[in-house]
């Protein structure tokens, strides 16, 4: 029997290209499914690209998942059996600049993906969250148990939305569908708009490197292979209603619908500090560093836990940060040409 093909949205972008990897290796079609916009470099995007077109069991549709009739001819022509839902407009900072992106791309986009999975018989949707939507909650590490009521960001309160959106659908409809709130992630073909990226291109260049909170930030960096794994593991793991679910003291993690979220994170907290001095040590070279304020909408600490996930699937990201930096700066050298 023929394996099914999966949608993966956002496959030009860093982990969307990375699990349509992983998929089309362990022989599953994917179909994927981007806009290319020019948040950043589309080249770099089309690199990614060209990177799965070497596998034929990989194939391209450009497309605005915002429109709607063409996100609903999508769907109708193919009937995905299974969604893996990574486009969005990505971005906190960015969304104090260009709020209205977020709302078409993460809001509108993604109900006419959650249109698509009822009226086709998608039997389940995995979309991507964020550890953002943590926003003002302080306890740590951060649990999918606990209520995630105060966004501080834009994009923050996008992914909240998203979360509840999807819960709708899957009590009204019965779709199953889980969320998969992401902790920095990092890795080989990262975005280029994120710290880990931003960092070893101003230490090769010898530009200085902002630290915001004067460096005291902290994060639980993820590699994205872990990422990768726990995405791909949870497609078959098709949530069910939890039988132990009660309106009275309501679970913010589960449901009486088929509908989960998980942390896909480190569980580890790493000062950003200590990721600059390690990326200066893959580079033999020395960073220029300015201290800076807190930026609107950032959290000065964020940590997983990601019990669940290894309960539910076996599975816990678990790569050092050495480790995973070390893979990035051989990657970055390469790809650069340095």
């Amino acid at each position: 029997m023929a394996e099914e093909t999966i949608l993966v949205t956002g496959a030009a972008g860093f982990i969307g290209s990375h699990v349509s990897r992983r998929l089309v290796e362990s022989g599953r079609p994917v179909i994927g499914v981007d806009n290319l916009n020019s948040y950043y470099d589309p080249a770099f995007k089309q690199a990614r690209l060209a990177e799965l077109a070497k596998f034929p069991a990989f194939r391209f549709i450009k497309l605005d998942l915002a429109d709607r009739g063409g996100t609903a001819a999508l769907f109708s022509e193919h009937r995905f059996p299974f969604v893996v839902h990574l486009a969005a407009q990505a971005g906190v900072r960015h969304s104090l600049v260009n709020p209205h992106a977020y709302i078409d791309a993460n809001v509108q986009g993604f109900t006419n993906v959650l249109e698509g999975c009822r009226h086709n018989g998608c039997r389940h949707l995995v979309f991507a969250s964020s550890s953002s939507v943590y926003g003002a909650n302080t306890k740590l590490p951060f649990s999918v148990h606990q209520n995630v009521d105060h966004p501080i960001s834009l994009y923050g309160a996008t992914k909240k939305a998203n979360e509840l959106m999807a819960h709708s659908y899957s009590h009204l409809f019965r779709l199953p569908a889980t969320g998969l709130r992401f902790f920095t992630v990092y890795g080989p073909w990262g975005r280029p708009d994120m710290a880990m990226f931003i960092f070893a291109s101003a230490i090769i260049a010898g530009r200085p490197i902002q630290l915001f909170n004067h460096g005291k930030m902290r994060r639980d960096f993820t590699y994205v292979d872990d990422v990768t794994k726990s995405v791909v593991r949870l497609i078959d793991h098709i949530p069910t209603a939890n039988p132990f679910w009660t309106s009275v003291a309501p679970d913010p993690a589960s449901s009486s619908a088929p509908w989960r979220i998980y942390n896909v994170g480190n569980n580890r907290t790493v000062e950003i500090l200590r990721v600059v001095e390690l990326l200066e040590t893959e580079f033999g070279r020395a960073a220029v560093k300015e201290m800076a304020a807190m930026q609107p909408g950032d959290v000065t600490e964020t940590c997983a836990d990601v019990d669940d996930l290894m309960r539910e699937v076996g599975f816990r990201p678990a790569t050092p940060i050495e480790e995973g930096i070390r893979h990035f700066a051989v990657w970055y050298r390469k790809y650069h040409k340095i």
